[in-house]
């Protein structure tokens, strides 16, 4: 074992003095129109977005409390959600490390309580066989029993929290018969090389046997994934965390950071955080000027979702919901939706380009259209939930749990482009590894290179670079919008 995991093993300091038996309230309003890559802070003790999963969860559980003098610590990990909260439980269940988790508003208030709750087999964006023309067969291999070990480290973490299980697999919807031939592709190169049972399903036995989805060309299936609700998964994960010792401290910003002998001085509201090593687990709200390893490396991308009321028998009926697996559809801009255990039916997409357009009823109207083109009997259904959040997609579109500069203690795990529910587990048991010595293990690319800036010919195709970005996204929205629903 490495010399810091064999320090902490010690008796650390006594819990913060400011440790409360109950969930720190809210001082600020939810910032509707929040943009990571114009704020420069995600807040200060902030309200939850008013999401399905924080609406129905129940009483957010107890923390710490903020931060209120200045204060040494061992392990500092910035972000309380599903990846913070992971990584504070491996650290202390494998290392005995007891990390002290920093949280700029209230407990998993960014991503882990506004997703989907789709936890599938998956890391980033890219699909297998983009993974064999990136790195090769062998190490593609290698990247798939990852997200298998993923699926299995997601399930550990789970099997004793109530957040909802819905077991069965993935359906992955052709949204037109164009799509098919490369769907079959696919789950032949599933089954052949990565020995995945992923099975295709003709159109009729989708719409009979699974859902009636009136866009549904047909499907692959495939044996891995969870729905799971989120904000009961959230809670779930602090309850935990604080039980093995951890220390989770909402409203407590990190807005100032300056590294000195090695020691990272983290500044908040309240006092100083003296950390020798540090974790960052931001997701997509993670901001432009929190540390200069991250500047420009992600590109923050806003994704809506409602949840309806919950639907009649008849309504069922008609819109045949025979499963309650998770479902996702081909589309590049593409909808992730699910009948849920109440019988609501939760859908989302992507949204508006900027935090400041983010509110506007046009993107709610755009999905509500959606949900009906997809379920026709639920056009005009009572919408009971309607929220966004930022997702952070990298600029090669897969993750990176890494450390970014040897010489300093500073480790990060982001760019999930929105496939962190399962591989947040899988990406908190990294980052422990990496902040307990043993990331130099790791030998898979997601490991061992920074998240990257684009290159030139991903600065002509996407314009993500700074202050370009947003045009460039306007545009390929529009690209990509022509691909799914006209060329």
């Amino acid at each position: 074992m490495n010399s810091l995991a064999e320090k902490i093993r010690s008796p650390q300091q006594e819990q913060s003095p400011n440790s409360t038996q109950t969930a720190t309230k809210p001082f600020n309003k939810y910032d509707p129109s929040y943009d990571p890559l114009t704020a420069k802070t995600p807040g200060h003790g902030s309200e939850y977005a008013p999401t399905y999963w924080v609406g129905t969860a129940g009483e957010p559980p107890a923390d710490d409390g903020p931060i209120l003098s200045d204060v040494d610590v061992d392990v500092a990990i910035i972000g309380s959600g599903f990846t913070g909260l992971t990584t504070a439980i491996h650290l202390a269940e494998q290392y005995g490390i007891k990390a002290t988790v920093l949280e700029a508003n209230r407990a998993s208030w960014g991503c882990s309580t506004r997703n989907g709750g789709q936890a599938q087999c998956a890391s980033g964006r890219l699909k297998r066989s983009q993974w064999i023309q990136r790195w090769g067969l062998d190490t593609a291999l290698k990247m798939h029993e990852e997200c298998l070990d993923g699926m299995e480290t997601f399930k550990g973490l789970i099997k004793d929290i109530d957040c909802e299980p819905q077991h069965g697999g993935h359906l992955y919807v052709a949204h037109r018969a164009k799509v098919m031939p490369t769907l079959e592709k696919e789950a032949k190169l599933l089954r052949q090389t990565f020995n995945y049972d992923a099975q295709i399903l003709d159109a009729d036995t989708v719409k009979r046997l699974y859902v009636g989805d009136q866009e549904a060309a047909g499907a692959m299936h495939e044996p891995e994934g969870i729905g799971i609700h989120a904000g009961k998964l959230a809670f779930g994960y602090l309850k935990k965390a604080r039980a093995l010792g951890a220390t989770v401290h909402p409203a407590s910003p990190v807005i100032g950071w300056e590294t000195k002998n090695g020691v990272h001085h983290l500044r908040t509201p309240g006092g100083i955080v003296r950390a020798r090593s540090v974790g960052i687990a931001t997701g997509g709200y993670t901001s432009q000027g929190l540390h200069t390893q991250l500047k420009n490396r992600l590109l923050p991308i806003l994704s809506n979702s409602l949840v309806t009321r919950p639907l009649t028998a008849e309504e069922l009926a008609a819109c045949n919901f025979k499963t309650n697996q998770v479902i996702t559809d081909t589309r590049v801009l593409r909808h992730y939706y699910r009948l849920l255990p109440d019988n609501r039916v939760q859908i989302g997409t992507r949204s508006a380009i900027t935090g400041k357009a983010a509110p506007e009823a046009k993107y709610e109207q755009m999905l509500k259209a959606d949900l009906a083109r997809k379920f026709p009997t639920l056009d005009g259904i009572q919408v009971d939930y309607s929220w966004w959040g930022w997702v952070d997609v990298s600029h090669d579109m897969m993750p990176r749990i890494y450390q970014p500069n040897a010489k300093e203690s500073i480790y990060y795990a982001l760019g999930y482009g929105g496939n962190g529910v399962m591989y947040s587990a899988q990406a908190g048991k990294r980052l422990a590894q990496w902040i307990a010595g043993e990331g130099k293990e790791l030998d898979l690319p997601i490991f061992q290179s920074k998240l990257p800036f684009p290159n030139v010919r991903e600065v002509v195709e996407s314009e993500a670079f700074a202050p370009f970005r947003r045009f460039g996204q306007r545009f390929l929205y529009r690209w990509y919008h022509l691909k799914d629903e006209v060329l």
